[in-house]
């Protein structure tokens, strides 16, 4: 009987292999919009695709990418992560409040990253220990974080934290700056922004360790099929709790790259930021019934999000009317995944 058992479970986790298909098809058709909106926003704008609006767009998607990443290794395992906003938001005031304490940079904002791993922790021991759904316990998750960091700041910013504190937020690799004859700096180039490169390097780091090792491999098959997982050997709690980690530590990232970028730590930031980072996992591929997902198609869904808000703000329309098409584009992007599973 194990041996039969065993080898319906080798079966269940065969069945991903005609997903990959329908997926690449979503990232190509994600791909395809993402060109539309360019050209269309470039041929409504022409400073759209001036430096300076590049980079802007850059730093918009590079908080986003971030979320995202984190958020498809959750629900690519079947489940979702409500509390990535708030968890940012608790991830920069502790880095804020550690850099006012006298703490070094570098070293605040590793205590910030570990702060976003231990959410995620107790996310992911709610969910696997206690059995409770993982949008019940992350709901719950987000509103304790974002009481935390209000808390602790008493709902005031942590302003005054050095210029070494923006470095990684407003910094830029090659840049290039001549001073002029009247004493004031000049930028030939603004160099690449420092969170663009980092999220470059997560990415990367994401795709070797879904694709190529045997934790991304779990990942996978957690979501494909929980049951037959279990029965080939996979520690399914444990992929889960190393998701939810991850889906953590990298809501800590991002808090210290946006709260670097405004020089100061606000506990009210990443209100619904975790609608974005899921907004860009599904546009991109993911599949909210799990088992599907890949960090190339989260970046397209990314850069969706972040160039269609760019563009809308370039052509004056409203933030309301923003959230109004953003939302849109999320249930056409759900929509598609539904058929796409039924199909």
């Amino acid at each position: 009987m194990s041996n039969v058992m065993k080898t319906a479970a080798r079966g269940g986790l065969q069945l991903d292999r005609f997903m990959p298909e329908a997926a690449k098809l979503h990232r190509l058709s994600a791909l395809l919009t993402l060109v539309i909106l360019i050209i269309g926003f470039s041929l409504a704008s022409q400073s759209f695709f001036s430096v300076n609006n590049t980079l802007t767009v850059l730093l918009q998607t590079s908080v986003i990418g971030l979320l995202g990443i984190g958020m498809t290794m959750v629900i690519i395992t079947g489940g979702i992560d409500l509390s990535v906003g708030s968890v940012l938001a608790l991830s920069g005031v502790v880095t804020g409040m550690c850099v006012k304490a006298g703490l070094p940079v570098i070293p605040a904002m590793g205590l910030g990253v570990v702060a976003g791993a231990a959410c995620g922790a107790v996310n992911g021991l709610v969910i696997t220990r206690m059995r409770i759904p993982p949008f019940v316990a992350t709901l719950g998750m987000m509103l304790i974080a974002r009481g935390l960091a209000l808390q602790l700041t008493g709902a005031a910013p942590i302003s005054q934290l050095g210029a070494a504190f923006g470095r990684l937020g407003n910094g830029a690799l090659f840049r290039v700056v001549e001073m002029q004859p009247n004493g004031f700096p000049k930028v030939i180039f603004p160099g690449i922004p420092y969170p663009a490169i980092l999220l470059l390097v997560v990415a990367l780091g994401a795709a070797y360790i879904l694709r190529c090792r045997q934790i991304g491999r779990h990942i996978y098959a957690t979501g494909s099929n929980e049951e037959a997982a279990r029965l080939s050997g996979v520690r399914v709690d444990m992929t889960k709790l190393y998701a939810y980690v991850m889906s953590g530590a990298l809501a800590g990232v991002a808090g210290n790259v946006l709260m670097s970028r405004l020089v100061t730590a606000q506990p009210s930031e990443g209100v619904m930021y975790e609608l974005d980072a899921i907004a860009a996992a599904v546009i991109g591929g993911a599949s909210l019934s799990g088992g599907v997902g890949a960090v190339s198609g989260t970046m397209i869904g990314a850069f969706i999000i972040g160039i269609l808000r760019n563009g809308l703000n370039m052509a004056g329309v409203s933030a309301f009317i923003q959230q109004i098409i953003i939302g849109v584009v999320v249930i056409g992007a759900v929509w598609i995944d539904q058929v796409r599973n039924r199909n």
